[in-house]
């Protein structure tokens, strides 16, 4: 498939995964197969989306974690170029790596639940209950992985810890890029909804040691589905 700019080609829908997943996958697959080498120049964004038969944004989706696997640069004005022939063995999350980001939640974030239990008040509780439902609800990806951001950032700030909310609103960023890669990639979304519900249940109950537990088991499988992403177990 000829993902260049020559326009001779007629459009190739794509059958939806979802959309933004299948057009990363051929857009992965022709970099990685030596059809895009490095330093190619890809399509714009709404030429490319002629040829896959989507909107702009999935296109844009999926063009953000062919960067965050360090496949795709775009530089403003000149467009996206391919910068690497095979994935990262991390993702590229802006001021925090991946594997950076799994080595220092845990210790962030299960105690921050286990406090949250004991400390959280009653709005905070109804503004956790508010952004899982939002979640559930929410079909456009961008949109979703800003709600799962809230809702960790909620519950540090439910601790009554100002240092855990304070961090937590410092990777806040890296954490949505994370987020958006393997909920694209591996299809972690929906499993991510039982595992809120579970952490919020906890913290309901005021059982710190169930909230850190589930807080524990949520990150464990963020790390799985990331070392399935990079092929290697992480650090």
């Amino acid at each position: 498939m000829n993902l260049s700019d020559s326009r001779t080609a007629g459009p190739q829908p794509i059958v939806r995964v979802s959309a933004a997943e299948a057009v990363f996958t051929a857009i992965r697959d022709a970099i990685e197969s030596g059809e895009l080498p490095v330093g190619h120049k890809l399509s714009s964004e709404s030429v490319l989306a002629g040829k896959f038969a989507v909107s702009r944004s999935v296109v844009r989706e999926a063009l953000r974690s062919c960067a965050a696997l360090g496949l795709t640069e775009t530089h403003t004005g000149k467009g996206t170029f391919v910068i690497a022939g095979k994935a990262s063995d991390d993702l590229v999350l802006g001021k925090f790596s991946a594997r950076s980001l799994m080595e220092a939640r845990p210790h962030i974030e299960i105690p921050a639940a286990e406090l949250a239990a004991t400390r959280a008040t009653p709005d905070q509780l109804e503004e956790l209950r508010g952004i899982i439902e939002a979640m559930e609800d929410e079909d456009d990806a961008q949109r979703w992985v800003a709600l799962d951001a809230s809702f960790h950032a909620t519950i540090a700030a439910a601790s009554g810890n100002g240092v855990f909310e304070r961090v937590v609103g410092d990777i806040r960023e890296a954490m949505v890029n994370q987020s958006e890669t393997i909920n694209l990639i591996t299809g972690r979304q929906h499993p991510s909804h039982a595992e809120h519900r579970e952490i919020l249940a906890a913290i309901e109950a005021r059982d710190g040691a169930a909230a850190g537990k589930a807080m524990a088991g949520h990150l464990a499988a963020v790390d799985e589905a990331l070392t399935k992403i990079l092929g290697a177990e992480t650090a």
